[in-house]
């Protein structure tokens, strides 16, 4: 059934407005009495019928609420320091459809992009609405939300919040295997820009008690390793 996003619905009725609301007259040339799945942004669909449509607004009837079947068991938070070009976009979207929670940007020593704030602004909006777009594309239950940057002292703290946080870094000799906490319900992990990071930003994860872990005997570009580590996350837990 299609599937749409809506933070107007409960456990009896619900309303799809906007350019949903268009698309599913226009495009999908749906009519009433047809079933569609609602979701609420927050890991909960609904089995609806439509009552009542125009192009501004689809009114539902709900018939069952169930949790979203297609989010991951762990809550992972990706701070990712700031890439260079789009680099950041395409991280977004493959990090959403992987499972990621929420995006963090960073900005650390060796980021080459330092955008000030009025045009960062207007990269988390873009950011934001690519996570949305590839949150429908994939059938998420949650949007992940791609939150304000932070600097790097702001990040370590921030990271230490979750139950293992894992800074990834070319010359650990640290691995997944030897430790990933697999029970863990929240995790965070961070990614460097093009250059990486240098000795003294490892040593001020590892001071916060944040472990420092190796994605192997290769070095992975910045837009790849986050994927790569996201995937190897979701399987060993479960939620591949």
């Amino acid at each position: 059934m299609p599937r749409f996003f809506t933070k107007s619905i409960d456990e009896t009725k619900g309303v799809i407005v906007g350019d949903d609301a268009k698309h599913i007259m226009k495009v999908l040339r749906m009519r009433p009495g047809e079933k569609l799945v609602a979701c609420d942004t927050q890991g909960w669909d609904y089995d609806c019928v439509i009552e009542e449509l125009n192009e501004k607004q689809v009114s539902l009837r709900v018939e069952r609420a169930y949790p979203s079947e297609t989010e991951p068991s762990v809550f992972v938070t990706l701070y990712q320091a700031m890439p260079k070009s789009d680099k950041m976009e395409l991280i977004i979207q493959k990090a959403v459809e992987l499972g990621v929670s929420a995006i963090v940007p960073v900005q650390t020593k060796r980021c080459v992009s330092r955008p000030d704030a009025k045009s960062m602004a207007k990269k988390q909006e873009r950011y934001q609405r690519i996570a949305l777009e590839a949150a429908k594309q994939c059938g998420r239950g949650r949007i992940p939300q791609v939150l304000p940057m932070l600097d790097y002292p702001q990040a370590l703290d921030a990271m230490k919040k979750d139950q293992q946080a894992i800074l990834f870094y070319e010359n650990s000799s640290s691995s997944f295997q030897e430790e990933l906490q697999t029970t863990a319900s929240s995790l965070s992990i961070m990614v460097g820009a093009e250059g990486g990071f240098d000795e003294e930003e490892v040593r001020q994860a590892l001071e916060r008690g944040i472990a420092s872990i190796s994605l192997g005997k290769r070095i992975l570009r910045c837009e790849t390793a986050p994927l790569a580590a996201l995937s190897i996350i979701m399987y060993q837990t479960g939620n591949m």
